[in-house]
């Protein structure tokens, strides 16, 4: 940060005030995602965050940039996340097992510049945005929520972050410990290959091949004894390697498919295109965001909103020639 470029940007140069925050914005956007669990609301509060910041330069005292903004920026994901009851409530039929996961939940684009990335503490990059972790937080009160992504995720410390969040650091040191307690423990860095590595990439073309051909022993064997597969906003999931396959074979079992490979929260993912019936066309069915553990897949989400894959460049229809 220049003091020109604040002077200029405090007398009103809009062109200033987005070479100020320009640096930031990234990776606060991955901050509001972590903390509201969805992209759309992550951008609708990131753009009011930013407003609040460009009217409130006056009384910016010219230090810590960065920690400012993220403090205006918590604030505003505290005070959506304070009006959440007026959300309304899915349903949840019957079932023997129920997700657990929170239907509001969004894949979030993988950035290929690595600008949503600020310092990370406790964890590493890719568990800061995996899906599994994100839906985590969704689970922990909003306070604890945000003491555990700014002390853990972007190594603020406790003196820091109680002047983010106007309180103390007795208080944030005893949220931190509560959070840590209430969310589960990141998978073992070992157990899951490297993004974008060749043994990466092994496994979801295993997957792939498998899926497209809808063969159920070939399938079953590219998933781990424990898999899940869940599809937010839809409140049950399956789980186990037979119900997972059978559910995949059973539901396209009258269609081709082409699985389009894209990346989202740090993982693989595939966007699924069916043949339009009455048309030269593919059409968009979803987005499968996979979890990894090994050579084989431990999770699937699947996301069947269809608004959300321009935010990963991709058309709700191919031409099929």
């Amino acid at each position: 940060m220049t003091d020109t470029a604040l002077a200029r940007a405090r007398a009103g140069d809009g062109e200033a005030f987005s070479e100020l925050v320009g640096p930031y914005r990234g990776e606060l956007q991955a901050h509001c995602y972590r903390l509201l669990g969805s992209v759309q609301d992550a951008e609708d509060v990131l753009q009011e965050a930013l407003l609040t910041a460009w009217r409130s330069l006056g009384r910016f005292d010219g230090r810590a940039l960065r920690a400012w903004l993220y403090r205006i920026a918590t604030t505003r994901c505290l005070n959506h996340l304070r009006g959440e009851s007026r959300r309304p409530q899915r349903a949840t039929p019957p079932g023997p097992v129920r997700s657990e996961e929170p239907w509001w939940l969004e894949p979030y684009p993988d950035d290929p510049d690595g600008e949503t990335r600020g310092p990370e503490a406790r964890y590493a990059a890719r568990e800061s945005i995996a899906l599994s972790f994100v839906a985590g937080l969704q689970h922990l009160p909003p306070q604890q929520r945000a003491v555990l992504v700014l002390r853990d995720v972007l190594g603020f410390p406790a003196a820091e972050t109680a002047e983010i969040l106007g309180t103390t650091p007795a208080a944030v040191n005893s949220a931190l410990l509560r959070a840590r307690g209430n969310l589960p423990q990141p998978p073992d860095p070992h157990e899951v290959p490297l993004p974008r590595s060749p043994a990466e990439a092994a496994v979801v073309e295993r997957f792939v091949t498998a899926f497209e051909r809808l063969d159920l022993d070939a399938l079953v064997a590219t998933l781990t004894e424990d898999v899940r597969l869940t599809m937010p906003p839809e409140p049950l999931e399956l789980r186990g390697p037979v119900a997972v396959a059978g559910f995949l074979r059973r539901t396209h079992r009258d269609h081709d498919l082409k699985l389009l490979p894209t990346r989202a929260n740090g993982q693989p993912a595939l966007v699924l295109y069916l043949p339009d019936p009455a048309a030269p066309l593919w059409r968009a069915n979803g987005l499968i965001v996979l979890t990894l553990r090994g050579d084989r897949v431990h999770a699937l989400t699947r996301f069947g909103n269809l608004g959300l894959l321009p935010r990963f460049g991709f058309p709700r229809t191919l031409d099929r020639d």
